[in-house]
């Protein structure tokens, strides 16, 4: 895909090791709150694969889910929810080789980005290290990814391979259920009294509040 514009931003650091424990695999189940009927991944060489890699905690080395790039380097991920999520961390584990991404950027509630869209600054972005054991995690800014409906995960570049490999994309959070009922408008009415016969109302003093 020629054309990409493949700008070096500012990345946070706030990656660290995670001890493989027991409630792990409860702490990155938000992959069950994906739109997977929904969910894209762009320069995938299998339609389909990308959605492979967000998988359990339990199946996460497992290398015959992975997804690779296909005519470059890039890869794109669209992933919206069933519902709010707040964002804190993201693992992405690859082979211990150039294959492996070397940096990720994130978008907020911005479905259907395309590899143009990317261009513009993201909302997060991370250097990455290469990990084969899904062990290092990157803390997100838990201000910024409340309360998201979709998330973009941009994938710029590689070690120096031509293609990019990922075999497991963690993501650890909350999840809150999307309430869908557009915006209620409450009216109230002033409404005289008796004791107050004698003050003039106006018919235009009505107080609207949006839910």
């Amino acid at each position: 895909m020629s054309g990409h514009n493949h700008g070096h931003g500012h990345s946070c650091a706030g990656d660290h090791d995670h001890d493989d424990t027991p409630e792990m695999g409860f702490q990155y189940s938000l992959y069950q709150k994906i739109d997977r009927e929904n969910m894209e991944c762009l320069n995938e060489s299998v339609e389909g694969a990308g959605k492979e890699v967000f998988k359990t905690w339990e199946d996460r080395l497992n290398v015959e889910k992975i997804v690779e790039s296909d005519v470059d380097e890039e890869l794109l991920f669209n992933i919206p929810f069933t519902g709010n999520i707040k964002l804190k961390g993201i693992i992405v584990a690859g082979s211990d080789d150039e294959t492996h991404p070397s940096k990720i950027r994130l978008f907020k509630n911005r479905p259907h980005m395309t590899f143009d869209d990317a261009r513009i600054k993201a909302d997060q972005e991370f250097d990455l290290h290469r990990d084969a054991q899904a062990v290092l995690e990157y803390a997100t800014k838990v201000v910024t990814f409340s309360s998201v409906y979709h998330l973009t995960l941009h994938f710029p570049s590689n070690f120096g391979s031509e293609t990019t490999r990922i075999i497991y994309i963690g993501l650890r959070g909350e999840w809150t259920e999307a309430h869908h009922h557009g915006v209620t408008i409450c009216t109230y009415e002033a409404r005289p009294s008796v004791a107050d016969h004698k003050a003039d109302v106006n018919p235009d003093s009505l107080s609207h509040e949006i839910i």
